[in-house]
């Protein structure tokens, strides 16, 4: 294995991100405290308590995993759309580095960003609500799956685009929509049962639920399928990410 080869891509893409620090750690993270904030104050003061947990704390692994989907779609995107832009993407292509170690360089550098802001965004959390971890190594676990996943899933968007606006259409008007959907705000259980069985086939509520039952102990799906729906869509992404390389598919001119 290159480590050198790793070592550079990766570093080269933290570099950039240190560079745009405002926009790479502070907005994400001013943001979700603003949604925290008027949520947390507009519906809570109505809401008291869901599942038995109180709503300021119930909606915090809604934010987190909305930060998470978001940031690790839009960094490692951005970063292999980049290079492709600017053509620089052939000379990696041409270095003896394998489509593993590009993939290692640049989706361990988004997904390093990814967690970083969940972190911050936990930690600020903490400050407004009183938070449990009742499953810290579960909680670890789904964290580093959706950035790893979603990463990937980012990655394969940044191949796939032609241009800046391609870039930023499948998370604003597919990923996004889907998350609010999926549960961030609220329980399954308190919708209509018609919309909880439609509820049900967005895949990102199964990634939230999960992740709230490491907290609190609560999930609107058996944490099983959680941990099935996670594990599929990581190696569905990555087969993908092979068959891009492997064809050669919009890297080759």
């Amino acid at each position: 294995m290159n480590v050198e080869a790793i070592k550079a891509i990766y570093f080269n893409e933290m570099r950039r991100t240190r560079k745009t620090l405002m926009q790479s750690i502070a907005s994400p993270v001013i943001s979700t405290v603003l949604y925290f904030v008027v949520f947390g104050s507009a519906i809570g003061s109505r809401i008291q308590a869901v599942e038995g947990v109180e709503y300021g704390s119930f909606i915090v692994p809604g934010l987190i995993m909305l930060s998470l989907l978001t940031q690790s779609i839009s960094n490692a995107s951005f970063g292999i759309f980049f290079p492709k832009f600017t053509g620089t993407v052939y000379e990696i292509m041409s270095a003896p580095i394998s489509f593993f170690e590009i993939i290692l360089g640049y989706v361990g550098a988004a997904a390093t960003k990814s967690l970083i802001i969940g972190a911050i965004i936990l930690v600020t959390a903490s400050f407004f609500v009183e938070l449990r971890i009742a499953h810290p190594f579960w909680m670890v676990f789904f964290l580093l799956a959706t950035c790893i996943s979603f990463s990937l899933f980012g990655f394969i968007i940044g191949l796939w685009a032609d241009n800046f606006e391609k870039l930023q259409l499948i998370p604003l008007l597919v990923i996004t929509p889907l998350v609010f959907l999926g549960g961030s705000f609220y329980s399954v259980s308190m919708l209509p049962e018609f919309w909880q069985k439609v509820t049900l086939l967005n895949p990102v509520l199964y990634l939230i639920s999960g992740f709230r039952w490491s907290f609190f102990e609560v999930s609107d799906v058996s944490v099983t399928v959680s941990l099935i729906m996670i594990s599929a869509f990581l190696v569905t992404c990555l087969f993908t990410v092979w068959v891009m390389f492997k064809t050669g598919y919009k890297l080759k001119s």
